[in-house]
C-alpha cells in the first residue's frame, strides 16, 4: 500500500538525487546536559527538505508491525476504525492521528507503533473517516480543524483504559487536527490526556497550502496527494447526487480548487481561504494547557518557516523544537542506507518524562 501511493514520486527522487551537491560532514553537535533530548541533526549524506522528506517515504525500511484492527459504529450512523497494538495491561497509551491520507500502514505509523510496543506500551493508529481502506457512509470526510472528531476518539480509547495515562500525537494534518482540539479545549483536556505531540503540523494552513500549490510542490506532493482525494471525492459525489461538482472535482490541480470544491462544502466552510484560516492551529497554541510537545523542520517544504510561531506565540505549555532540518515528516538519521528512530525516540521521552 504505502509503496503504491508513493511511486508517482520516484522520478521527482532521481532528480533530486542527481542535483544535490556533495556536503561536507557537519562538525559534531556538543553532547547535551543530562535529561536534555538530543537535538536533531541530519545525516551528512542526505542535504535538504525534499530529499529527506522524499527519501525517508519512499526509501528507508521500517519494522513490521501486527494491528488488532477495532470498528466503532458511531450515532450518526458512520464508522471509525483503530488498529491496535497491544502491551502490557494498565500500561500507558499513545493514540496517534495520522497525516492527509495516511493511514496505520504509513512509515512514521510502523516507527512509532514499534517503539510503544517494545517499551510494553499500548498503542493505536486512530483512522479518520475514509482512511482505513474503506469509504465512510456519510456525505463528509476529514478536514484539518476536526477538534470535534478528535475528542470523540479520545474518549473512546480513554473508555477502553480508563486508568492508565494517555498520550496523544498528531502527525501533519493530525498535528493541526489535535493541536485544534488542545487549544479548544485549554484544561479540560487534562480530563483525557496527559501529554500531547505534534509532528510537522501546517500549523498556518494558508501559508501551507500556498506553498504546496506552487511550483515543485505542485508537481509532486500535490499532485500525489490529489489522486487519491479525488477518487474518493468523485465516489462521494456519485454515492450522493447533488452534493459535489464531479466535473470541476475531476478537474481541480491544487489544494485550493480541491479544498472549496470538496472539503468546505462538506464541513460548513466558505471556500479553501475561510477553511484554512478558520481551521489553522497556530491562532490557538496560546490557550493549550497540557505538555505539548510541536517539532517542525525549518525546512519542511509544506511549511515555509516564516510561517512557524515562536515561544511568545504559545503557552508555557507548550515546547517548540524546530531544527532546521528534518524535511516533512521525516528526521532521517545514521549512517546510509539511513532510519527514522530519531522522531519516535523523541516522542517517547516526552511521554516518558510524565513518568519520571
Amino acid at each position: 500500500m504505502r509503496a503504491g501511493r508513493l511511486a508517482c514520486l520516484g522520478l521527482a527522487f532521481t532528480a533530486i538525487m542527481a542535483a544535490m551537491p556533495v556536503h561536507a560532514a557537519p562538525s559534531l553537535p556538543l553532547a547535551p546536559a543530562p535529561n536534555v533530548p538530543d537535538p536533531y541533526v541530519a545525516p551528512a549524506w542526505l542535504p535538504g527538505g525534499h530529499l529527506q522528506t522524499i527519501y525517508t517515504s519512499l526509501i528507508i525500511s521500517v519494522p513490521p508491525v501486527t494491528y488488532r484492527r477495532e470498528r466503532l459504529e458511531l450515532d450518526d450512523g458512520d464508522f471509525l476504525d483503530f488498529d491496535w497494538v497491544d502491551g502490557t495491561p494498565g500500561q500507558p497509551v499513545v493514540v496517534l492521528f495520522h497525516g492527509l491520507e495516511g493511514d496505520s500502514s504509513s512509515h512514521y505509523a510502523h516507527d512509532l507503533m514499534s517503539h510503544v510496543r517494545q517499551k510494553g506500551w499500548n498503542g493505536v493508529v486512530a483512522h479518520f473517516r475514509g482512511c482505513s481502506g474503506e469509504d465512510n457512509r456519510l456525505p463528509r470526510a476529514y478536514f484539518a480543524g476536526d477538534s470535534a472528531e478528535i475528542e470523540r476518539i479520545l474518549r473512546h480509547v480513554k473508555g477502553h483504559t480508563p486508568d492508565a495515562p494517555l498520550y496523544a500525537v498528531g502527525v501533519s494534518l493530525g498535528g493541526n487536527a489535535l493541536l485544534r482540539w488542545l487549544g479548544e479545549s485549554g484544561e479540560a483536556a487534562a480530563d483525557l490526556v496527559g501529554r500531547a505531540a505534534a509532528v510537522s503540523a501546517p500549523l498556518d494552513l494558508t501559508a501551507a497550502g500556498n506553498a504546496l500549490d506552487q511550483g515543485f510542490n505542485r508537481s509532486v506532493y500535490t499532485a500525489r496527494f490529489l489522486v487519491t482525494l479525488k477518487a474518493k471525492a468523485l465516489r462521494k459525489a456519485a454515492q450522493f447526487p447533488g452534493t459535489l461538482d464531479a466535473d470541476a472535482i475531476a478537474a481541480a490541480t491544487t489544494f485550493r480548487e480541491f479544498d472549496t470544491l470538496v472539503t468546505a462544502r462538506l464541513h460548513g466552510y466558505r471556500d479553501a481561504g475561510d477553511y484554512w484560516l478558520r481551521a489553522s492551529a497556530k491562532p490557538v497554541l496560546p490557550a493549550i494547557s497540557i505538555p505539548t510537545l510541536v517539532i517542525n523542520a525549518r525546512n519542511d517544504p509544506f511549511l515555509p518557516s516564516a510561517a512557524l510561531p515562536a515561544a511568545a506565540d504559545v503557552s508555557p505549555s507548550v515546547t517548540l523544537e524546530q531544527p532546521e532540518t528534518g524535511g516533512h515528516v521525516a528526521f532521517p538519521s545514521g549512517p546510509f542506507p539511513g532510519n527514522i528512530d530519531w522522531l519516535p525516540r523523541r516522542l517517547m521521552k516526552h511521554f516518558d518524562a510524565q513518568h519520571r
